[in-house]
């Protein structure tokens, strides 16, 4: 369904999957029809050689897809809404993507539900809709007949999981292998998200966190960081827990993983080694808090970094 701040990406995911046949893929010898809702039912200037209808065809759909919004702060037309709210009473799945989370609480239809969106925009979400279980460290969070996914290119990870629930994990796979995309991901799995940094630290602060962030292969005390601070340890864990939002710590934790993700994201060093680089000491530490962190393995994460096979043509 089209809104008024659609955003480009998302739709060309979703006309990809749903709107070119790959009945091969399919196991009954099915795919899907791909109809473009508007407004008005005029054709949409990004997808104009697809069936094209108004709002209301769309309670007669199997599934509808609310791609994301641009603008999280617009109110969505009471025209949408609407119709939303009917196609869910009529029992019609609805997905949105990325920010099109936005659009349906908006409608309601996520109120008592787990949910995600992009993790940039998860507390605005949480903060104007108090009702919801937001989640920002879901690639998607499927509810049955509701499903949201993160941001970006995790709307691919959340329209693969939705082939794998019409057509089975057979097509779903071969479906990504055709993208070139990873292979089907589980909903759980974290976002691949960079916490934003606060900023603002005063220079001493700053400093000592530079230093650890040089040196996380080394064992790190809260006393080493506090030193390089020019404070004393209690002085700059309060200095921590005003600028940073944490404490000395759980911060140190935190850059330990995201340098573990730079590393299994951009090289091909062993986990092992991995381990001491970020200052995890063993392979099997390493793997426990990343998962905790992450959702997945550290081999996991970093086979979702390397390019599928494409031994299928598209």
């Amino acid at each position: 369904m089209m809104h008024d701040t659609t955003m480009l990406y998302e739709v060309a995911i979703a006309t990809e999957v749903f709107g070119v046949d790959r009945a091969d893929l399919s196991p009954t010898g099915e795919w899907y029809e791909l109809i473009v809702c508007t407004a008005d039912g005029k054709p949409h200037p990004w997808v104009p050689t697809e069936s094209t209808a108004d709002y209301s065809a769309a309670a007669n759909c199997d599934s509808i897809i609310v791609p994301s919004t641009a603008d999280t702060s617009a109110d969505a037309s009471e025209y949408l809404i609407a119709t939303l709210r009917e196609a869910h009473r009529q029992g019609v799945r609805i997905a949105a993507l990325c920010t099109g989370a936005f659009v349906l609480a908006a409608a309601g239809l996520l109120d008592g539900r787990v949910a995600t969106t992009h993790w940039m925009h998860a507390d605005d979400l949480a903060a104007r809709y108090p009702l919801i279980d937001v989640s920002a460290s879901m690639l998607y969070a499927d509810n049955g007949d509701i499903v949201t996914s993160a941001g970006k290119t995790a709307a691919l990870d959340l329209c693969l999981h939705l082939v794998g629930r019409d057509f089975g994990a057979a097509a779903a796979n071969g479906l990504s292998r055709r993208l070139v995309a990873p292979a089907q991901r589980s909903g759980g799995q974290a976002q691949y998200m960079i916490r934003p940094h606060p900023g603002g630290e005063s220079a001493g602060l700053a400093t000592a966190l530079d230093w650890a962030r040089a040196n996380l292969e080394d064992v790190i005390t809260v006393g080493d960081m506090a030193r390089r601070a020019s404070l004393s340890s209690r002085q700059f864990t309060r200095r921590m827990k005003t600028e940073t939002l944490s404490t000395p710590l759980a911060w140190l934790h935190q850059q330990r993983i995201a340098r573990a993700r730079e590393l299994l994201e951009s090289t091909g060093v062993s986990v092992e080694r991995i381990a001491q680089l970020c200052g995890m000491g063993t392979a099997t530490t390493l793997r426990r808090h990343f998962h905790q962190a992450v959702g997945v393995s550290p081999t996991v994460y970093r086979a979702s970094f390397t390019p599928a096979a494409p031994n299928d043509q598209p």
